[in-house]
Protein backbone atom coordinates (compact mmCIF):
# COMPACT_ATOMS: atom_id res chain seq x y z
CA UNK A 1 0.00 0.00 0.00
CA UNK A 2 1.76 3.64 -0.89
CA UNK A 3 1.50 6.13 1.08
CA UNK A 4 -1.90 7.93 -0.42
CA UNK A 5 -3.41 4.92 -0.12
CA UNK A 6 -2.36 4.49 3.24
CA UNK A 7 -3.49 7.90 4.45
CA UNK A 8 -7.14 7.51 2.91
CA UNK A 9 -7.11 3.97 4.77
CA UNK A 10 -5.69 5.71 8.08
CA UNK A 11 -8.35 9.24 7.75
CA UNK A 12 -11.54 6.60 6.84
CA UNK A 13 -10.45 4.34 9.75
CA UNK A 14 -10.66 8.07 12.13
CA UNK A 15 -13.61 9.35 10.30
CA UNK A 16 -15.66 5.92 11.60
CA UNK A 17 -13.83 6.44 15.26
CA UNK A 18 -15.00 10.20 15.40
CA UNK A 19 -18.77 9.02 14.39
CA UNK A 20 -19.14 6.67 16.98
CA UNK A 21 -20.15 9.34 19.63
CA UNK A 22 -18.22 8.01 22.36
CA UNK A 23 -16.50 9.89 25.13
CA UNK A 24 -14.03 12.38 24.22
CA UNK A 25 -10.83 10.88 25.38
CA UNK A 26 -11.68 7.34 24.18
CA UNK A 27 -12.35 8.39 20.52
CA UNK A 28 -8.67 10.16 20.74
CA UNK A 29 -7.07 7.07 21.88
CA UNK A 30 -8.64 5.05 19.91
CA UNK A 31 -8.03 7.36 17.20
CA UNK A 32 -3.99 7.84 17.58
CA UNK A 33 -3.94 3.74 18.33
CA UNK A 34 -4.99 3.48 14.66
CA UNK A 35 -1.89 6.41 13.76
CA UNK A 36 0.54 4.49 16.31
CA UNK A 37 -0.42 1.20 14.11
CA UNK A 38 0.05 2.43 10.82
CA UNK A 39 2.70 5.01 10.96
CA UNK A 40 4.33 3.81 13.98
CA UNK A 41 3.95 6.79 15.99
CA UNK A 42 5.69 5.99 19.93
CA UNK A 43 3.62 8.97 21.45
CA UNK A 44 0.21 10.95 21.36
CA UNK A 45 -1.28 13.64 23.24
CA UNK A 46 -4.30 15.70 23.12
CA UNK A 47 -4.12 18.94 24.88
CA UNK A 48 -6.94 20.85 25.71
CA UNK A 49 -7.04 24.36 27.50
CA UNK A 50 -8.96 23.81 31.22
CA UNK A 51 -10.27 27.08 32.80
CA UNK A 52 -10.18 26.25 35.67
CA UNK A 53 -6.66 26.16 35.87
CA UNK A 54 -5.75 28.48 33.42
CA UNK A 55 -3.48 25.43 31.81
CA UNK A 56 -3.00 23.48 29.34
CA UNK A 57 -3.68 19.93 30.59
CA UNK A 58 -3.33 16.25 28.66
CA UNK A 59 -6.60 15.28 28.13
CA UNK A 60 -5.92 11.78 26.47
CA UNK A 61 -2.75 10.30 25.00
CA UNK A 62 -1.47 6.93 24.29
CA UNK A 63 2.28 5.55 24.96
CA UNK A 64 2.22 7.50 28.47
CA UNK A 65 1.46 6.62 32.16
CA UNK A 66 -0.93 8.11 34.25
CA UNK A 67 1.53 9.71 36.53
CA UNK A 68 3.25 10.84 32.62
CA UNK A 69 0.26 12.77 31.76
CA UNK A 70 -0.27 14.02 35.11
CA UNK A 71 2.89 15.97 34.71
CA UNK A 72 1.53 17.23 31.16
CA UNK A 73 1.08 20.84 31.80
CA UNK A 74 1.50 23.95 30.11
CA UNK A 75 1.20 27.53 30.69
CA UNK A 76 0.44 29.80 27.58
CA UNK A 77 3.05 30.10 25.26
CA UNK A 78 4.91 27.35 27.48
CA UNK A 79 7.20 25.24 25.33
CA UNK A 80 6.58 24.02 21.99
CA UNK A 81 2.78 22.81 23.42
CA UNK A 82 2.13 26.12 24.46
CA UNK A 83 3.63 28.41 21.88
CA UNK A 84 1.65 25.91 19.46
CA UNK A 85 -1.62 26.83 20.91
CA UNK A 86 -0.34 30.52 21.56
CA UNK A 87 0.28 31.12 17.74
CA UNK A 88 -2.26 29.13 16.32
CA UNK A 89 0.72 27.83 14.43
CA UNK A 90 1.73 23.94 13.85
CA UNK A 91 5.65 23.19 14.72
CA UNK A 92 7.52 20.25 13.10
CA UNK A 93 11.07 19.19 15.05
CA UNK A 94 13.15 16.53 13.14
CA UNK A 95 15.34 15.92 16.19
CA UNK A 96 14.06 17.32 19.35
CA UNK A 97 17.71 16.53 20.93
CA UNK A 98 18.75 19.79 18.75
CA UNK A 99 15.84 21.60 20.09
CA UNK A 100 16.33 23.47 23.44
CA UNK A 101 12.38 24.82 23.93
CA UNK A 102 11.95 21.67 23.79
CA UNK A 103 10.88 20.54 27.20
CA UNK A 104 9.80 16.80 27.48
CA UNK A 105 7.96 18.05 30.18
CA UNK A 106 6.14 14.68 30.93
CA UNK A 107 9.51 12.66 31.08
CA UNK A 108 8.84 10.16 28.84
CA UNK A 109 11.45 10.66 25.93
CA UNK A 110 15.05 9.55 26.71
CA UNK A 111 16.61 12.83 24.88
CA UNK A 112 19.15 13.51 26.66
CA UNK A 113 22.43 12.60 26.95
CA UNK A 114 23.59 8.84 27.92
CA UNK A 115 19.45 8.01 27.66
CA UNK A 116 18.89 5.65 24.96
CA UNK A 117 20.59 4.94 21.87
CA UNK A 118 20.57 8.05 21.14
CA UNK A 119 18.57 7.97 17.98
CA UNK A 120 16.91 11.47 16.76
CA UNK A 121 12.88 11.31 17.86
CA UNK A 122 11.08 13.62 15.49
CA UNK A 123 8.02 15.83 17.31
CA UNK A 124 5.06 17.29 15.45
CA UNK A 125 2.26 19.11 17.02
CA UNK A 126 -0.94 20.76 15.58
CA UNK A 127 -3.11 23.66 16.95
CA UNK A 128 -6.69 21.70 17.67
CA UNK A 129 -9.76 24.68 16.53
CA UNK A 130 -13.51 25.17 17.45
CA UNK A 131 -14.27 27.21 15.02
CA UNK A 132 -11.89 30.64 15.39
CA UNK A 133 -10.92 29.31 18.81
CA UNK A 134 -7.81 27.32 19.93
CA UNK A 135 -8.74 24.85 22.06
CA UNK A 136 -5.68 22.92 22.14
CA UNK A 137 -3.38 21.11 20.45
CA UNK A 138 -2.44 17.19 19.22
CA UNK A 139 1.46 16.44 19.61
CA UNK A 140 3.23 12.99 18.16
CA UNK A 141 6.54 12.09 18.33
CA UNK A 142 8.42 8.89 16.71
CA UNK A 143 11.37 7.82 15.11
CA UNK A 144 13.35 10.20 12.72
CA UNK A 145 12.81 8.86 8.93
CA UNK A 146 13.22 11.32 6.55
CA UNK A 147 12.08 15.21 5.91
CA UNK A 148 9.62 14.05 3.37
CA UNK A 149 7.73 11.41 5.44
CA UNK A 150 7.87 13.63 8.69
CA UNK A 151 6.38 16.00 6.44
CA UNK A 152 3.89 14.12 5.54
CA UNK A 153 3.24 13.08 8.81
CA UNK A 154 2.61 16.56 9.54
CA UNK A 155 -0.05 17.44 6.95
CA UNK A 156 -2.23 13.85 8.28
CA UNK A 157 -2.28 15.31 11.78
CA UNK A 158 -3.48 18.91 10.74
CA UNK A 159 -6.33 16.76 8.82
CA UNK A 160 -6.94 14.88 11.68
CA UNK A 161 -7.30 17.61 14.45
CA UNK A 162 -9.60 19.37 12.13
CA UNK A 163 -11.88 16.10 12.67
CA UNK A 164 -10.97 16.37 16.40
CA UNK A 165 -11.70 19.70 16.64
CA UNK A 166 -15.17 19.22 15.36
CA UNK A 167 -15.43 16.31 17.79
CA UNK A 168 -14.84 18.61 20.91
CA UNK A 169 -17.15 21.02 19.43
CA UNK A 170 -20.14 18.76 19.10
CA UNK A 171 -19.06 17.41 22.17
CA UNK A 172 -19.22 20.47 23.94
CA UNK A 173 -22.60 21.30 22.43
CA UNK A 174 -24.13 17.99 23.64
CA UNK A 175 -22.51 19.09 27.84
CA UNK A 176 -24.04 22.52 26.90
CA UNK A 177 -27.31 20.65 26.41
CA UNK A 178 -27.23 18.13 28.86
CA UNK A 179 -26.37 20.76 31.61
CA UNK A 180 -29.15 22.84 30.69
CA UNK A 181 -31.33 19.85 31.23
CA UNK A 182 -30.44 18.79 34.30
CA UNK A 183 -30.48 22.50 35.34
CA UNK A 184 -34.08 22.29 34.37
CA UNK A 185 -34.86 18.99 35.92
CA UNK A 186 -33.57 20.33 38.94
CA UNK A 187 -35.58 23.55 38.80
CA UNK A 188 -38.84 22.05 37.78
CA UNK A 189 -38.03 19.33 41.11
CA UNK A 190 -37.89 22.35 43.00
CA UNK A 191 -40.62 23.74 41.70
CA UNK A 192 -42.90 21.00 42.67
CA UNK A 193 -41.73 20.77 45.92
CA UNK A 194 -42.17 24.22 46.81
CA UNK A 195 -45.55 23.97 44.85
CA UNK A 196 -46.82 20.84 46.70
CA UNK A 197 -45.07 22.06 49.95
CA UNK A 198 -47.33 21.13 52.95
CA UNK A 199 -48.36 24.83 54.01
CA UNK A 200 -49.34 25.44 49.98
CA UNK A 201 -52.31 23.51 50.62
CA UNK A 202 -55.50 25.21 51.87
CA UNK A 203 -56.82 24.87 54.58
CA UNK A 204 -56.30 25.71 59.01
CA UNK A 205 -59.51 24.14 60.08
CA UNK A 206 -59.64 21.29 62.29
CA UNK A 207 -60.36 18.75 60.01
CA UNK A 208 -57.86 19.84 57.57
CA UNK A 209 -54.80 19.96 60.23
CA UNK A 210 -55.62 16.10 61.13
CA UNK A 211 -54.38 15.50 57.36
CA UNK A 212 -51.76 17.38 56.95
CA UNK A 213 -50.50 16.44 60.46
CA UNK A 214 -50.60 12.86 58.90
CA UNK A 215 -49.41 13.85 55.79
CA UNK A 216 -45.76 15.16 57.16
CA UNK A 217 -45.68 11.71 59.43
CA UNK A 218 -46.15 9.44 56.12
CA UNK A 219 -44.50 11.47 53.27
CA UNK A 220 -41.05 10.23 55.23
CA UNK A 221 -41.63 6.25 55.40
CA UNK A 222 -42.07 3.95 52.59
CA UNK A 223 -45.82 2.82 53.65
CA UNK A 224 -48.45 2.21 50.66
CA UNK A 225 -51.16 4.90 51.54
CA UNK A 226 -54.54 4.65 50.61
CA UNK A 227 -56.59 8.42 50.23
CA UNK A 228 -60.42 8.41 51.16
CA UNK A 229 -62.69 11.19 49.79
CA UNK A 230 -65.70 12.41 47.92
CA UNK A 231 -65.06 13.24 44.31
CA UNK A 232 -63.46 16.58 44.46
CA UNK A 233 -61.47 17.18 47.53
CA UNK A 234 -58.05 16.85 46.20
CA UNK A 235 -56.84 13.36 46.97
CA UNK A 236 -54.37 13.75 43.75
CA UNK A 237 -52.72 16.77 45.37
CA UNK A 238 -52.41 14.95 48.49
CA UNK A 239 -50.93 12.22 46.77
CA UNK A 240 -48.32 15.00 45.12
CA UNK A 241 -47.88 16.16 48.27
CA UNK A 242 -46.33 12.85 49.99
CA UNK A 243 -44.32 12.40 46.70
CA UNK A 244 -42.45 15.42 46.29
CA UNK A 245 -42.03 15.70 50.10
CA UNK A 246 -40.25 12.19 50.54
CA UNK A 247 -36.99 10.92 49.30
CA UNK A 248 -38.42 9.90 45.93
CA UNK A 249 -39.47 12.77 44.52
CA UNK A 250 -36.48 13.11 41.95
CA UNK A 251 -38.13 9.48 40.72
CA UNK A 252 -41.23 9.51 38.57
CA UNK A 253 -44.89 10.03 40.29
CA UNK A 254 -47.21 8.42 37.74
CA UNK A 255 -51.12 8.53 37.67
CA UNK A 256 -53.37 6.10 36.82
CA UNK A 257 -57.05 5.92 36.88
CA UNK A 258 -58.13 3.00 36.90
CA UNK A 259 -62.13 3.43 36.10
CA UNK A 260 -61.23 4.78 32.46
CA UNK A 261 -59.87 1.50 30.99
CA UNK A 262 -61.26 -1.84 30.27
CA UNK A 263 -60.01 -5.18 32.73
CA UNK A 264 -57.24 -5.85 30.15
CA UNK A 265 -56.18 -2.54 29.11
CA UNK A 266 -55.83 -1.65 32.38
CA UNK A 267 -53.70 -4.65 33.01
CA UNK A 268 -51.37 -4.27 29.96
CA UNK A 269 -51.41 -0.05 31.53
CA UNK A 270 -50.14 -1.30 34.57
CA UNK A 271 -47.89 -4.68 33.95
CA UNK A 272 -46.79 -4.03 30.73
CA UNK A 273 -46.70 -6.51 27.81
CA UNK A 274 -44.89 -8.51 25.17
CA UNK A 275 -44.64 -8.82 21.69
CA UNK A 276 -47.76 -11.23 20.47
CA UNK A 277 -49.04 -11.04 24.04
CA UNK A 278 -52.52 -10.33 21.99
CA UNK A 279 -53.68 -8.59 19.01
CA UNK A 280 -52.40 -5.33 18.00
CA UNK A 281 -49.71 -5.93 20.79
CA UNK A 282 -47.15 -5.49 18.12
CA UNK A 283 -44.20 -4.58 20.58
CA UNK A 284 -43.02 -4.99 23.61
CA UNK A 285 -44.38 -2.29 26.16
CA UNK A 286 -43.40 -0.48 29.47
CA UNK A 287 -46.10 -0.75 32.01
CA UNK A 288 -46.92 2.20 34.65
CA UNK A 289 -45.04 0.26 37.81
CA UNK A 290 -41.43 -0.12 35.34
CA UNK A 291 -42.03 3.53 34.18
CA UNK A 292 -42.16 4.44 37.88
CA UNK A 293 -39.44 2.13 39.36
CA UNK A 294 -37.97 4.06 42.02
CA UNK A 295 -40.61 6.64 42.58
CA UNK A 296 -44.58 6.43 43.23
CA UNK A 297 -47.38 5.08 41.47
CA UNK A 298 -51.37 7.33 42.41
CA UNK A 299 -53.73 4.35 41.55
CA UNK A 300 -56.99 6.68 41.46
CA UNK A 301 -60.50 5.08 41.36
CA UNK A 302 -59.12 1.90 42.92
CA UNK A 303 -62.27 0.71 44.22
CA UNK A 304 -63.34 0.49 40.05
CA UNK A 305 -60.18 -2.39 39.96
CA UNK A 306 -61.20 -5.62 38.53
CA UNK A 307 -60.81 -8.68 40.84
CA UNK A 308 -58.70 -10.52 38.62
CA UNK A 309 -56.38 -7.22 38.53
CA UNK A 310 -57.03 -7.09 42.53
CA UNK A 311 -55.04 -10.65 42.84
CA UNK A 312 -52.17 -9.11 40.96
CA UNK A 313 -52.12 -6.05 42.41
CA UNK A 314 -51.88 -7.66 46.08
CA UNK A 315 -48.94 -9.32 44.85
CA UNK A 316 -47.12 -6.30 43.58
CA UNK A 317 -48.01 -4.83 47.16
CA UNK A 318 -46.88 -8.29 49.19
CA UNK A 319 -44.22 -9.72 46.80
CA UNK A 320 -42.77 -6.58 45.29
CA UNK A 321 -42.83 -8.28 41.65
CA UNK A 322 -45.22 -8.90 38.71
CA UNK A 323 -45.01 -10.36 35.03
CA UNK A 324 -45.87 -8.17 32.02
CA UNK A 325 -48.89 -9.79 29.52
CA UNK A 326 -47.68 -12.31 28.04
CA UNK A 327 -43.96 -13.08 29.27
CA UNK A 328 -43.09 -15.72 31.93
CA UNK A 329 -40.45 -13.68 33.76
CA UNK A 330 -40.67 -11.86 36.37
CA UNK A 331 -40.26 -8.35 37.57
CA UNK A 332 -38.95 -7.18 40.67
CA UNK A 333 -39.97 -3.53 41.36
CA UNK A 334 -39.45 -0.58 44.08
CA UNK A 335 -42.14 1.57 43.69
CA UNK A 336 -44.25 3.41 46.66
CA UNK A 337 -48.25 3.07 45.91
CA UNK A 338 -50.95 5.55 46.95
CA UNK A 339 -54.87 4.29 46.08
CA UNK A 340 -57.17 6.80 46.17
CA UNK A 341 -60.73 6.16 46.04
CA UNK A 342 -64.59 8.08 46.58
CA UNK A 343 -66.21 4.48 47.42
CA UNK A 344 -66.88 2.98 50.84
CA UNK A 345 -64.46 -0.13 50.60
CA UNK A 346 -65.57 -1.60 53.58
CA UNK A 347 -69.20 -1.77 51.98
CA UNK A 348 -67.39 -3.02 48.41
CA UNK A 349 -66.23 -5.69 50.26
CA UNK A 350 -69.80 -7.10 51.70
CA UNK A 351 -71.22 -6.39 47.97
CA UNK A 352 -68.20 -8.44 46.62
CA UNK A 353 -66.94 -6.71 44.66
CA UNK A 354 -63.52 -6.02 46.54
CA UNK A 355 -61.21 -7.91 48.18
CA UNK A 356 -60.45 -8.32 51.59
CA UNK A 357 -56.85 -8.95 51.76
CA UNK A 358 -56.29 -6.13 49.07
CA UNK A 359 -58.35 -3.62 51.46
CA UNK A 360 -55.64 -4.24 54.32
CA UNK A 361 -52.92 -4.19 52.21
CA UNK A 362 -53.31 -1.02 51.32
CA UNK A 363 -55.15 0.60 54.76
CA UNK A 364 -51.80 0.86 55.73
CA UNK A 365 -52.05 3.96 56.18
CA UNK A 366 -55.35 5.58 55.25
CA UNK A 367 -56.12 9.34 55.29
CA UNK A 368 -59.74 10.68 55.10
CA UNK A 369 -59.87 13.99 53.12
CA UNK A 370 -62.50 15.91 54.42
CA UNK A 371 -65.53 17.49 52.07
CA UNK A 372 -65.51 21.27 51.92
CA UNK A 373 -69.32 21.25 53.55
CA UNK A 374 -67.26 19.92 56.71
CA UNK A 375 -64.38 22.77 56.44
CA UNK A 376 -66.61 25.49 55.07
CA UNK A 377 -63.77 27.79 57.97
CA UNK A 378 -61.55 26.84 54.69
CA UNK A 379 -63.91 28.50 51.94
CA UNK A 380 -62.56 32.05 51.94
CA UNK A 381 -59.26 31.34 52.03
CA UNK A 382 -59.61 29.27 48.96
CA UNK A 383 -61.48 31.61 47.18
CA UNK A 384 -59.02 34.16 47.87
CA UNK A 385 -56.05 31.43 46.45
CA UNK A 386 -58.12 30.56 43.25
CA UNK A 387 -58.55 34.12 42.35
CA UNK A 388 -55.29 35.10 42.48
CA UNK A 389 -54.68 32.25 40.48
CA UNK A 390 -57.18 33.31 37.28
CA UNK A 391 -57.02 36.78 37.65
CA UNK A 392 -53.62 36.21 36.62
CA UNK A 393 -53.92 33.47 33.90
CA UNK A 394 -56.82 35.35 32.46
CA UNK A 395 -55.65 39.63 33.03
CA UNK A 396 -58.75 40.43 34.95
CA UNK A 397 -58.66 41.97 38.86
CA UNK A 398 -61.64 40.59 40.18
CA UNK A 399 -61.30 41.40 44.04
CA UNK A 400 -64.42 42.79 45.55
CA UNK A 401 -66.87 39.95 46.90
CA UNK A 402 -69.37 41.65 49.09
CA UNK A 403 -70.70 39.80 52.24
CA UNK A 404 -73.78 38.36 50.37
CA UNK A 405 -72.28 36.66 47.88
CA UNK A 406 -69.23 35.09 50.44
CA UNK A 407 -72.99 34.19 52.61
CA UNK A 408 -74.39 32.60 49.98
CA UNK A 409 -70.88 30.72 49.05
CA UNK A 410 -70.23 29.50 53.11
CA UNK A 411 -74.17 28.14 52.90
CA UNK A 412 -73.89 26.15 49.55
CA UNK A 413 -73.23 22.56 50.45
CA UNK A 414 -70.46 22.18 47.34
CA UNK A 415 -71.13 18.62 46.21
CA UNK A 416 -68.58 18.83 43.58
CA UNK A 417 -66.29 20.09 46.78
CA UNK A 418 -63.20 21.94 45.88
CA UNK A 419 -62.61 21.18 42.40
CA UNK A 420 -66.80 22.79 42.23
CA UNK A 421 -65.34 26.00 43.84
CA UNK A 422 -62.29 26.18 41.58
CA UNK A 423 -64.54 26.00 38.30
CA UNK A 424 -67.11 28.41 40.25
CA UNK A 425 -64.51 30.91 41.12
CA UNK A 426 -62.66 30.43 37.63
CA UNK A 427 -66.00 30.97 35.93
CA UNK A 428 -66.57 34.62 38.08
CA UNK A 429 -62.69 35.54 36.89
CA UNK A 430 -63.31 34.87 33.18
CA UNK A 431 -67.32 36.69 33.03
CA UNK A 432 -66.23 39.92 35.22
CA UNK A 433 -65.95 42.94 33.84
CA UNK A 434 -64.18 44.92 36.82
CA UNK A 435 -63.47 44.47 40.38
CA UNK A 436 -66.61 43.16 41.86
CA UNK A 437 -67.69 39.59 42.34
CA UNK A 438 -71.13 39.73 42.34
CA UNK A 439 -73.93 37.25 42.37
CA UNK A 440 -74.89 37.17 38.45
CA UNK A 441 -71.26 35.84 38.38
CA UNK A 442 -72.03 32.79 39.81
CA UNK A 443 -73.48 29.69 38.67
CA UNK A 444 -77.12 28.69 38.40
CA UNK A 445 -77.27 25.67 40.83
CA UNK A 446 -75.63 28.36 43.73
CA UNK A 447 -78.21 31.52 42.73
CA UNK A 448 -81.25 29.04 43.22
CA UNK A 449 -80.06 27.73 46.63
CA UNK A 450 -79.19 31.04 47.53
CA UNK A 451 -82.55 31.96 46.80
CA UNK A 452 -84.50 29.24 48.86
CA UNK A 453 -82.00 30.12 51.58
CA UNK A 454 -83.57 33.91 51.39
CA UNK A 455 -87.04 32.51 51.75
CA UNK A 456 -87.90 33.12 47.78
CA UNK A 457 -89.59 29.55 48.34
CA UNK A 458 -91.07 27.42 50.54
CA UNK A 459 -88.42 26.47 52.30
CA UNK A 460 -87.20 27.82 55.84
CA UNK A 461 -83.91 28.95 56.21
CA UNK A 462 -81.01 27.55 58.37
CA UNK A 463 -80.82 31.20 60.69
CA UNK A 464 -85.12 31.06 60.40
CA UNK A 465 -85.33 28.00 62.04
CA UNK A 466 -82.69 28.33 64.66
CA UNK A 467 -84.61 31.01 66.07
CA UNK A 468 -87.91 29.32 65.99
CA UNK A 469 -86.18 26.14 67.85
CA UNK A 470 -84.92 28.64 70.61
CA UNK A 471 -88.15 30.47 71.14
CA UNK A 472 -89.36 27.26 71.59
CA UNK A 473 -87.15 25.96 74.07
CA UNK A 474 -87.48 28.99 75.86
CA UNK A 475 -90.98 29.40 76.12
CA UNK A 476 -91.60 25.85 76.72
CA UNK A 477 -88.71 24.46 78.82
CA UNK A 478 -88.27 27.00 81.53
CA UNK A 479 -89.26 24.81 84.18
CA UNK A 480 -85.71 22.92 83.11
CA UNK A 481 -83.89 25.88 83.94
CA UNK A 482 -80.15 24.86 84.82
CA UNK A 483 -80.44 22.21 82.04
CA UNK A 484 -82.17 23.95 78.95
CA UNK A 485 -78.94 24.11 76.94
CA UNK A 486 -77.91 20.67 77.43
CA UNK A 487 -81.39 19.05 76.31
CA UNK A 488 -81.95 21.15 73.42
CA UNK A 489 -78.36 20.39 72.09
CA UNK A 490 -79.17 16.54 73.10
CA UNK A 491 -82.32 16.72 71.31
CA UNK A 492 -80.91 18.79 68.24
CA UNK A 493 -77.92 16.53 68.20
CA UNK A 494 -80.32 13.23 68.32
CA UNK A 495 -82.59 14.02 65.98
CA UNK A 496 -80.50 15.44 63.15
CA UNK A 497 -78.68 11.91 63.22
CA UNK A 498 -81.76 9.77 63.08
CA UNK A 499 -82.67 11.80 59.73
CA UNK A 500 -79.14 11.32 58.36
CA UNK A 501 -78.86 7.85 58.69
CA UNK A 502 -82.80 7.37 56.89
CA UNK A 503 -81.38 10.03 53.91
CA UNK A 504 -78.13 7.76 53.67
CA UNK A 505 -79.92 4.09 54.28
CA UNK A 506 -78.44 3.63 57.59
CA UNK A 507 -75.04 3.30 55.93
CA UNK A 508 -72.92 5.07 59.19
CA UNK A 509 -69.67 5.93 56.84
CA UNK A 510 -71.69 7.39 54.27
CA UNK A 511 -73.54 9.31 56.92
CA UNK A 512 -70.44 10.18 58.91
CA UNK A 513 -69.37 11.98 55.49
CA UNK A 514 -73.14 13.80 54.83
CA UNK A 515 -72.43 15.07 58.23
CA UNK A 516 -68.38 16.13 57.82
CA UNK A 517 -67.80 13.83 61.30
CA UNK A 518 -65.03 10.68 61.40
CA UNK A 519 -67.16 7.92 61.57
CA UNK A 520 -66.05 7.13 64.99
CA UNK A 521 -67.56 9.76 66.51
CA UNK A 522 -70.79 9.00 64.68
CA UNK A 523 -70.50 5.53 66.13
CA UNK A 524 -70.33 7.27 69.55
CA UNK A 525 -72.97 9.43 69.07
CA UNK A 526 -75.50 6.74 67.92
CA UNK A 527 -74.66 4.82 71.55
CA UNK A 528 -74.63 7.62 73.69
CA UNK A 529 -77.91 9.14 72.33
CA UNK A 530 -79.11 5.31 72.35
CA UNK A 531 -80.04 5.52 68.60
CA UNK A 532 -81.26 2.55 67.11
CA UNK A 533 -79.09 2.19 63.92
CA UNK A 534 -77.80 -1.21 61.81
CA UNK A 535 -74.64 -2.06 62.01
CA UNK A 536 -72.92 -1.93 58.17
Amino acid sequence: MDRTEQELDILEGISQILGDGLELTEVFQRAMAVLSDRLRIERAALVLWDDTTDQLRTAAAIGLSREEMQRGRYAPGEGVTGAVVASGQPRIIPDVRQFPEFLNRTGSRRIREGEGDGGPISFICVPVKDGDRIVGAISADKAFVDEATLAADARLLTIIAGSIGQTIRIHNLVQVEKDQMLAERQELLDNLHSKYKFDNIIGSSPAMMDVLATIAQVAVSRATVLLLGETGVGKELVAKAIHYNSDRREKALIRVNCGALSPQLLESELFGHVKGAFTGAVRDKVGRFEAAEGGTIFLDEIGTLDMQLQVKLLRVLQEREFERVGDHRTLRTNVRVIAATNLDLEEEIRKGTFREDLYYRLNVVTINIPPLRARREDIPKLIDFFLDRYNKENARNLRKISREVLNNLLRYPWPGNVRELENCVERAVVLSQGEDFTEDLLPLSIRLFAQQVRGDGQDESLEALAQNIAAHAIRNLAAEEGRIHELVIHEIERQLIIHALEYNGGVKTRTADFLGINRNTLNKKVKDLEITATDD
